[in-house]
């Protein structure tokens, strides 16, 4: 299953569920699969604009939301431009809805007593 589809399956099983530790398996399941959508919507963008020249790139960024801003290599501006794409897709939302349906129960991935 891909990272939308599991994130997107997550979210659903979650609002149903109000035990901590299923709340838990599903957050850390769902962390997983967000950081696959990053990475990959990362290197859907690079093979988007891998021909495109600088100023058209930074003209991509600048209507996303990602300006290409100064002292940025190409390689960061296009890791911004994947992030912000990602970020409103469905999938991203979803993993929003998991992370504060967690929260509502207390359940998070960090460790508090650690922090």
């Amino acid at each position: 299953m891909n990272s939308t589809a599991l994130l997107l399956e997550l979210a659903a099983r979650a609002q149903s569920v109000t035990d901590p530790d299923t709340l838990h398996d599903l957050l850390s399941k769902g962390h997983r699969a967000w950081c696959e959508g990053v990475a990959n919507g990362r290197a859907d963008v690079d093979r988007e604009t891998a021909s495109l020249s600088d100023a058209l790139l930074a003209e991509r960024c600048t209507a996303a939301g990602a300006p290409w801003e100064e002292g940025m290599t190409r390689s960061e501006a296009v890791s911004a431009l994947g992030f912000v794409t990602w970020e409103g897709s469905p999938a991203a939302l979803a993993y929003t809805e998991l992370e504060e349906r967690a929260a509502r129960f207390g359940v998070c991935l960090l460790d508090e007593d650690v922090v």
